[in-house]
């Protein structure tokens, strides 16, 4: 049964032409639990508790130095959240008042809203249809002389283009912060994101695929970058006076080390251990866990291979390349290709079945946001993004086409953590023949 665009698909119809097929004959279990907790989870955050080294930092410390051997960085810093991650890498940079970044639109606001509290402006990019990642077409131009960085986001677990990207922050002078909150673990070409620019950052909240709790880090192999991290945000890591300071070490850049004791940035960048405790057992397994979800997500997929409309968001063209715990997961939707019904629709249609994960679109486009139009953070009487002297870049609705088709590009899927084929099959015959009813 095939719909015109002016006839889309209800719920209704979709039952019927389906057969009246829904979730629910096969029980999932605990397919979609996330984090995987054990007693080693427990036991590691009840002997903080017990030991009251809540606010300490050997424990981060012994994370850091487990997470940069894994992820292959030669330094490791934590924080207590991504955010803080995030705005340490842009100060770590150079961004500063009157400078600008460069960023998707396509993203969640932690990607760039820190530069804003440094006084920089944001100058967004359009993102690639396949990847929903930044598109390198969409770079160069934005560059200009007060530009200090491009954010490069792996978006939803998907690689970002590094090959195409990196030249051209090469040569411009443009430093590289990637963003790998959604892909922890995902491989660009046989090497992790998060290790091409010149520091990665990424959150490691409970929602992520690599989760601890609450937390985040920062990743690079250039000392500098990675002592103005610390001199930033973790005071009591600087050699200054603090009954912490036996536990890090002095930094050697003598214009940072006079600050030693205070941090530059005015904050406490500190992790709770016990989210350090709990990253320690996380990290422990898992690589062999994300194994587990590629084989799942990869299963989902290739029992969709072919199916109109609808097409896996994996880096399937490029050699050695994962997409990590596959966090966020999406679907490509072509609505052309299924009698012009909208992507919406078809969710509808797909959660009338039973699938509550299925919703059109992901994050909103960044660029038509009050706050990188109006806002005025430091009462200046004038917007922050124009308020120290940078560039007037700011995007309203139309300059940005992909970013802001979202919605009919792109749809959630199921998260499995589990591979279990039975379980798998069942959720994958729902969007099968939902769309296979509009061809």
């Amino acid at each position: 049964m095939k719909k015109s665009p002016s006839n889309p698909l209800s719920p209704d119809a979709t039952r019927a032409a389906t057969g009246g097929s829904t979730v629910g004959t096969v029980d999932p279990g605990d397919i979609f639990d996330w984090p995987i907790l054990t007693r080693e989870d427990e036991e590691a955050v009840l002997e903080v508790l017990r030991s009251r080294a809540m606010s300490g930092n050997d424990i981060a410390q012994k994370f850091e130095q487990e997470f940069a051997q894994w992820i292959g960085r030669r330094h490791a810093l934590s924080f207590p959240n991504g955010t803080s991650a995030l705005l340490t890498a842009f100060w770590a940079c150079g961004v500063g008042a009157g400078d600008e970044i460069i960023c998707p639109s396509m993203t969640y606001w932690a990607s760039c809203a820190g530069a804003l509290h440094l006084g920089a402006t944001v100058n967004f990019a359009d993102i690639e249809r396949d990847t929903l990642c930044i598109d390198p077409e969409d770079i160069e131009h934005r560059i200009g002389p007060k530009t200090r960085a491009i954010v490069v986001v792996h978006y939803a677990g998907h690689p970002a283009d590094m090959d195409r990207i990196l030249p051209i922050a090469r040569r411009h002078g443009v430093k590289v912060i990637e963003d790998a909150s959604h892909a922890q673990g995902a491989l660009y070409k046989g090497r992790m994101t998060g290790t091409f620019g010149d520091v990665g950052a990424m959150s490691l909240m409970t929602g992520k695929s690599l989760a601890i709790g609450e937390g985040g880090m920062l990743v690079t192999n250039d000392t500098n970058l990675y002592e103005r991290a610390i001199a930033y945000g973790h005071y009591e890591r600087t050699g200054g006076p603090s009954r912490y300071a036996r536990a890090g070490n002095a930094i050697s850049n003598r214009d940072l080390a006079r600050f030693a004791g205070v941090p530059i940035g005015g904050f406490k960048h500190r992790l709770n251990q016990m989210a350090a405790a709990m990253g320690r057992v996380q990290l422990k397994y898992y690589p062999e866990r994300i194994v587990e979800i590629q084989r799942a997500m990869n299963r989902f997929w290739d029992l969709l291979e072919g199916v109109p409309g609808l097409y896996a968001h994996r880096p399937d063209s490029w050699p050695d390349s994962t997409m990590g715990g596959w966090y966020n997961a999406r679907g490509l939707y072509r609505a052309e290709e299924l009698g012009g019904v909208s992507c919406e629709r078809f969710c509808e249609a797909v959660r009338a079945e039973g699938v509550a994960a299925c919703i059109s679109g992901a994050n909103f486009p960044l660029h038509t946001h009050p706050l990188f139009h109006e806002a005025d953070i430091f009462h200046q009487g004038t917007p922050t993004v124009i308020a120290f002297g940078q560039r007037d870049v700011r995007q309203g609705a139309g300059s940005l086409p992909v970013s802001e088709s979202i919605r009919e590009i792109a749809f959630s899927v199921p998260w499995f953590k589990h591979d279990r084929p039975e379980v798998i099959e069942q959720f994958a015959s729902v969007f099968r023949k939902t769309a296979e009813s509009l061809a």
